[in-house]
């Protein structure tokens, strides 16, 4: 007999953008996010996302901000995108009290049959704070590689954070989807 519900996953609605805002922000900054390994504290201040941002994911044409619960409770999300022939992810996260359980994973496995199956892109890809080796090294066994491809940190623009360091960039990394192995 399970000990626990299966995970569901649904499109978020517009009556989901607090509780969306909220796991985000405990997932990567404050107190709460420092319980998860996923924290941003020691890189960046600041908002990781706020209602207007979330809300215009949840409203945009080829954008599905996608939801992992159990028993009705929001445990995991992300944000997947159509981007030409591939799939962008971002918007990642865990609550931090339940990360390391296999929820990210499996949430993972999600989008990327979404955007083969429902979306037949070919790829998924994704930008990562170049300092965060050991995510880096999470995608890396998912399937993830490094492009060589890199984005300057948006300085100045406080809807991705306050820096606390003055090297951040992004590199990109992509994954075939013609096996989604998560």
């Amino acid at each position: 007999m399970p000990t626990s519900s299966p995970l569901v996953y649904r499109a978020a609605i517009a009556a989901d953008v607090p509780a969306i805002v909220a796991l985000v922000e405990s997932a990567y900054r404050g107190e709460s996010g420092q319980r998860g390994w996923t924290t941003e504290t020691h890189l960046l201040d600041g908002q990781r996302t706020d209602t207007e941002n979330v809300a215009g994911l949840i409203g945009r044409p080829g954008s599905l901000v996608l939801l992992a619960e159990r028993d009705g409770v929001l445990l995991a999300c992300c944000h997947i995108e159509q981007q030409g022939g591939y799939g962008y992810f971002g918007m990642f996260a865990v609550d931090p009290e339940l990360q390391a359980a296999g929820l990210g994973r499996a949430l993972l496995a999600e989008a990327e049959r979404v955007a083969r199956d429902a979306w037949r892109l070919a790829a998924m890809r994704m930008t990562v704070i170049e300092q965060r080796a050991e995510l880096i090294a999470w995608y890396e066994r998912r399937g993830y590689r490094l492009t060589g491809e890199t984005r300057p940190f948006p300085y100045g623009d406080a809807r991705f954070g306050i820096p606390r360091r003055d090297d951040l960039r992004f590199v990109w990394m992509s994954k075939p989807l013609r096996e989604v192995t998560a």
